[in-house]
């Protein structure tokens, strides 16, 4: 099993991303609101999202998380999500990272997994 993190910087790309994932079979995603530490420094006030909630201007990414059971499975979630949001590599899209599990409990439909 693998964890897969994605960094969404353009929010207005989420609702496609997680029903092009879901429609491929990756399901069981946390959804995170998050920010970088760049925009935090950029930031001229102190961030107040929390205490004001919807009505605050800060723009901030998204960050999801979800396990698969496979590396093709990593690469076919890469290769949707860029289809949506545009190359990683490129300027204002997020990032996208994997690694493997060495050990996972209580995710649905997959058997706890120890390595070693």
């Amino acid at each position: 099993m693998f964890m897969i993190l994605c960094v969404i910087d353009q929010t207005d790309h989420l609702k496609a991303v997680l029903k092009a994932w879901q429609q491929n079979s990756i399901n069981g995603v946390t959804i995170l609101e998050s920010t970088g530490l760049h925009r935090l420094i950029a930031e001229t006030r102190v961030p107040m999202r929390y205490a004001f909630g919807a009505a605050s201007s800060e723009r901030g990414n998204i960050t999801l998380l979800t396990i698969v059971d496979n590396e093709e499975t990593i690469q076919r979630c890469l290769e949707i999500t860029e289809s949506i949001i545009g190359d990683f590599n490129g300027p204002n899209t997020g990032i996208f990272i994997a690694w493997p599990l060495g050990f996972a409990k209580g995710v649905t439909g997959k058997q706890s997994h120890s390595s070693g």
